[in-house]
């Protein structure tokens, strides 16, 4: 299954090779992780994922969601993730890491829900994050499919 990273924003200077290369990397490692879930991930033809400004993020946000303002990431049940790169650049300067570290993060969280993982409960969360760290981790080992 393909995996494409495109960037639609201009504010921020991405990696996109690298990020690319980390994207098919993940997906290996939450397609392995899908056949203990109840996500689709394994029957979607593909998956987008779209970086974006908070200005555009956040429209998404209000048309799907009715919140207005700007988020890291948001993923459709269809194969998109999309994040905001600006939010990413926050919350790295906030949490002390790297834009780049960021947006994998959000891009292994986007693959999670689309595996089925759900960070609405306390429990959900934590579980999530804990899958999260470990796949970002993996992915960064693993070789180029």
């Amino acid at each position: 299954m393909p995996i494409t990273v495109i960037n639609r924003q201009r504010a921020l200077s991405v990696d996109l090779p690298s990020l690319r290369e980390f994207a098919a990397q993940a997906l290996v490692e939450c397609l392995k992780l899908q056949q203990r879930n109840l996500g689709a991930l394994a029957d979607l033809p593909e998956v987008s994922v779209v970086l974006l400004s908070d200005k555009r993020i956040g429209e998404l946000h209000r048309r799907f969601m009715n919140d207005p303002t700007p988020t890291d990431v948001i993923t459709f049940d269809h194969g998109e993730i999309f994040i905001s790169t600006e939010t990413a650049k926050r919350q790295a300067r906030q949490f002390r890491t790297s834009l780049e570290h960021e947006l994998r993060l959000y891009l292994v969280h986007g693959l999670l829900h689309l595996c089925g993982f759900d960070d609405k409960t306390r429990k959900g969360a934590a579980e999530m994050s804990r899958v999260q760290v470990k796949l970002v981790d993996r992915a960064l080992r693993r070789p180029v499919p």
